[in-house]
């Protein structure tokens, strides 16, 4: 028979709760889980009486921790910090050339540079594996919360963590979105205003991916409505495919048109304001003392070190399509 600690402490039964308590939606947790709603609010109920106090209250159809609720919250991220530290440390002491690492790259970051990057890193450490996974932010943020991955590469900043204190960023490359038209009375400006990137319909990445948010939030900013969107794809490539053949408009970091510009049968320039960010590893706090992953990120930086990011991805790019 389970102990009460053991009801409460199971991954399952934690792995649930954070879920909840994340969206604060149960359709929605139960989606992300995998599972249905009534086997969810079951769990939460059993937790519920593991306790002895309610963890959700509702007002509404809105639904908010409770004091139980935010104590068990803090208790379980301490649980998890407490766990993932046990494993960073006895990880601290392995060998430099054996092993894991996990990465977990942003679906629309393009992957060129990374996948020449690795291909390199093999060569020279063919006893050290690593795994190379796109991913959505979601999936991102809980991979590393959950200690899943050893390393994310992202745009930054992302608002969809509040919490940024057991995490680190080491900046890869500033970034800046480039209007990407057929318009021939913008082909000749350096920069347009946002009003001016109305007259035809977009292509642009999923609503929940983050250049999609960026962007709104510029236009957003400007006081300007967002453009009419008449297809979405989660890659650059999709994206560029679209736009060559139906002559829509869209948006896309500078590096991938850089490095595509052949490729890309339309006018490029910048938004005015301009819209930058960057591309970054984010890792928990202690990973780069892992001495795997303190290689591998040292290996990176003397990569670029060689030849700049934009080089990278034209050279790799070039390779793949060979």
């Amino acid at each position: 028979m389970k102990t009460k600690q053991e009801s409460i402490f199971s991954s399952k039964t934690l792995s649930y709760f954070l879920q909840l308590a994340e969206t604060m939606n149960y359709t929605q947790a139960a989606q992300l889980l995998g599972i249905t709603q009534p086997a969810l609010t079951q769990q939460i109920k059993k937790l519920e009486r593991t306790v002895g106090a309610p963890l959700f209250y509702s007002v509404g159809k809105k639904l908010h921790l409770s004091d139980a609720g935010r104590t068990m919250l803090s208790a379980t991220h301490d649980i998890y910090e407490v766990l993932n530290q046990a494993t960073d440390e006895i990880q601290q002491a392995s060998n430099a050339n054996t092993g894991i690492i996990n990465i977990g790259l942003l679906a629309s970051v393009e992957d060129a540079a990374f996948t020449g990057f690795i291909s390199e890193y093999y060569l020279q450490n063919p006893d050290v594996q690593v795994q190379f996974l796109n991913m959505t932010r979601h999936e991102i943020w809980e991979h590393l919360e959950n200690n899943q991955i050893d390393l994310a590469i992202m745009y930054l900043p992302d608002d969809t963590i509040k919490n940024w204190k057991p995490y680190e960023s080491r900046k890869i490359v500033d970034e800046q979105l480039l209007f990407l038209h057929h318009s021939e009375k913008l082909a000749k400006r350096k920069r347009v205003h946002f009003k001016d990137t109305l007259e035809n319909p977009w292509v642009t990445y999923p609503e929940s991916h983050f250049l999609s948010h960026l962007l709104r939030e510029a236009y957003k900013n400007q006081l300007v409505d967002n453009p009419q969107c008449v297809a979405q794809f989660t890659t650059p490539y999709q994206i560029m495919q679209f736009l060559n053949r139906t002559g829509v408009n869209t948006a896309l970091p500078n590096s991938f048109y850089q490095a595509h510009q052949e490729q890309i049968h339309a006018y490029a320039v910048a938004f005015d304001p301009a819209v930058n960010f960057e591309l970054a590893f984010v890792f928990r706090k202690g990973k780069d003392k892992i001495p795997r992953v303190a290689q591998l990120l040292a290996a990176f930086d003397a990569y670029l070190e060689e030849e700049d990011y934009l080089s990278r991805v034209a050279e790799n790019r070039v390779t793949l399509n060979e």
